[in-house]
């Protein structure tokens, strides 16, 4: 739950967010409870009550989510691009980190800090993959660490990676627009029942 709130980045702490759940679970089921005067409807009321606030801490972090892994191609071509002239992955990282909007450029200027700090990349983008919920940041910080202790072709493997994810993004929109109609399918079976219920 800690993770899901750090991955949604709300100004909200988690016991607010379980007592909204408690809140919103009470009120929708007195409410059905009120006007339908059945137990049944008012215990699937409260269930279903105590569930909006969650939802929205999922969408807020599936919303992050798709606005970071829009953002992470062209930020690892500016990386590759920082790391042909010369400079050390410190400075291309403070570089890219002051050039990426927000979300992932908030994310990238907090590990850049660290670096400013004393810490070695490894170290300081090492809980990136875990705040972001990023599978492909994580690929990106173990080939940087990788760099750092045993040298390579950076700019090869950054241009690559960005390649791969971008050929990923790709995919998966022509999966989603393929798959629309059974997903809306799938949404309506599921809440035609409760519907049916109350």
């Amino acid at each position: 739950f800690d993770r899901l709130m750090v991955q949604s980045n709300l100004d909200i702490s988690p016991p607010t967010v379980i007592l909204l759940c408690l809140l919103c679970g009470i009120v929708f089921g007195g409410l059905i409870l009120v006007f339908q005067e059945s137990p049944l409807s008012a215990s699937v009321g409260l269930v279903l009550g105590s569930l909006v606030p969650l939802m929205y801490v999922f969408f807020a972090r599936l919303r992050r989510q798709r606005v970071m892994t829009q953002q992470l191609p062209g930020m690892i071509e500016e990386l590759a691009r920082a790391a042909k002239t010369g400079r050390s992955i410190d400075q291309c990282c403070a570089i890219v980190a002051n050039d990426t909007p927000d979300p992932l450029g908030a994310e990238m200027r907090a590990c850049a800090r660290r670096m400013e700090m004393g810490e070695g990349v490894a170290d300081a983008m090492r809980d990136l993959p875990e705040r972001t919920g990023l599978v492909a940041l994580n690929i990106l910080v173990t080939s940087l660490a990788v760099h750092q202790t045993t040298g390579g072709d950076l700019v090869m493997v950054l241009e690559r990676l960005a390649q791969t994810i971008r050929d990923r993004l790709l995919f998966l929109g022509r999966l989603r627009a393929a798959t629309i109609g059974s997903r809306w399918t799938a949404v309506l079976m599921l809440a035609l029942p409760p519907i049916i219920i109350t």
